[in-house]
């Protein structure tokens, strides 16, 4: 299972890097790159609730 986990994240991050290249062109940096950071916060959260492991935020503590 983990391997699957590990090509999908090869996979996402390419085409973060693609998307990065091609894909916004003529775009205020700033602005792509806080649309590929909004991508990858958005597939992080799927990978949680896909894991379902969102049960685990109420055991961080106040340090972490």
């Amino acid at each position: 299972m983990w391997f699957i986990f590990a090509l999908l994240s090869a996979i996402f991050a390419a085409l973060t890097s693609i998307l990065a290249k091609i894909g916004i062109a003529d775009v205020n940096s700033n602005l792509a790159t806080a649309i590929r950071t909004m991508v990858v916060v958005f597939m992080a959260w799927g990978m949680v609730f896909l894991t379902n492991a969102q049960a685990g935020i109420s055991s961080i503590g106040k340090k972490s």
